[in-house]
């Protein structure tokens, strides 16, 4: 257990931005780019006032990709393949992984990212396309990989049910991941893919804390929906897992054994944790949201990060980056096996084993053409 001393309500900050995780946009990039100003407009108007500044505005620009399906051949991860519906998360997580992407084009990992958005809506269309080629074979699609498929963007697009809309169509499994109740409304889906061993769902619960939860990930689910939700999808018969990550050493670690509990008892079998990671861009940006948020323990925080992860700030190889080394790390691993094993939740082998069916895919028509064999 830590102590720490009272600091500054966060809007007393002079870089707090209401309702975002990223303190800034000022983050420097690995491609020399030039600092950037995220939405200049609004940064004017801010200037020119006396007085709190207007919320910051979020966009969404539509893309029109020629593929839909990455693919990938990492040792770390159980898929091959995935679909993001989205580029940029509104969620505003500021610990998230994928943040370093909006470098590549030329925006900001910080506030570009959470604020400036992609949407992909012909990813049903594509996904068809790929599917009907006679060269393709079933593997389980991930969704939710990179960016959140149910952040608030989904209710008005519904990108990820029009793909899950073609995977039921051609009996395609799929695996969610998602830190919204928005998944429930898709139960219908979910409901008939899980009684056909199509889909396995996954939850992320960082904290019980709604208030520690609205400066993490403030534009997220509030825990309790998410929990919620994890019930929702345990009666319906869909397969659930709840990822209790990440798993931030002085800021979250204390709620690990709450959250199983709390799974525990909705009727969720299965349960892991993700420690911290803190690629490229997301380094500084945590740093500065620690000093906008948690100045008096910054340090201790960063010192248990680097001390997990060799001395750095992240770890980016293959085997190691999701594997922690160090006491912290083991301390960690211990308390949320004794936790599992308290709240009857299987970890490791002992964890429930979504196997999801390939066998039963069909190519779908394209253009009214049907198949000759």
């Amino acid at each position: 257990m830590f102590l720490y001393v009272r600091t500054p309500p966060d809007s007393e900050h002079p870089d707090y931005v209401a309702g975002r995780g990223a303190a800034s946009a000022q983050v420097p990039t690995r491609f020399g780019l030039a600092s950037r100003e995220t939405d200049g407009d609004w940064r004017d108007h801010v200037a020119a006032l006396e007085g709190p500044p207007p919320k910051l505005r979020t966009t969404v620009t539509e893309e029109k990709p020629k593929t839909i399906l990455s693919f990938n051949k990492s040792p770390d991860v159980p898929f091959d393949r995935s679909i993001n519906a989205y580029r940029g998360c509104e969620h505003g997580c500021v610990y998230c992984f994928a943040r370093p992407t909006h470098a590549y084009h030329d925006l900001s990992p910080g506030l570009d990212f959470e604020t400036q958005l992609f949407a992909k809506p012909g990813a049903a269309k594509l996904l068809r396309e790929t599917l009907a080629k006679r060269k393709y074979r079933p593997a389980p699609i991930a969704m939710g990989t990179n960016t959140d498929p149910y952040q608030p963007i989904e209710r008005d697009y519904r990108i990820t049910r029009d793909v899950l809309e073609v995977c039921l169509e051609t009996r395609h499994p799929v695996t969610i991941t998602t830190k919204s109740d928005r998944v429930t409304r898709d139960l219908d889906l979910l409901t008939e893919m899980a009684r056909q061993d199509l889909v396995a769902v996954a939850i992320s619960v960082t904290t019980l804390d709604p208030v520690l939860s609205g400066k993490l990930e403030p534009r997220c689910a509030a825990p309790s929906k998410r929990l919620v939700a994890l019930g929702q999808l345990v009666e319906a018969g869909v397969p659930v897992h709840c990822s209790v990550s990440p798993i931030i050493p002085a800021i979250t670690d204390e709620f690990m054994e709450g959250i199983i509990e709390r799974a525990a008892a909705l009727g969720v079998r299965s349960a892991g944790w993700i420690p911290l990671r803190l690629p490229h861009e997301v380094a500084p940006l945590f740093r500065e949201w620690l000093d906008v948020h948690y100045p008096d323990r910054a340090g201790k925080v960063m010192s248990i990060v680097r001390s997990i992860r060799a001395g750095k700030d992240n770890d980016p190889n293959f085997f190691s980056r999701m594997n922690p080394q160090g006491v912290w790390a083991d301390l960690f691993r211990a308390r949320f096996r004794v936790a599992c094993k308290r709240a009857g939740i299987g970890t490791g082998r002992k964890s429930p084993k979504f196997e999801l069916d390939c066998g039963q895919f069909r190519p779908p028509e394209v253009g009214g053409q049907m198949r000759l064999l």
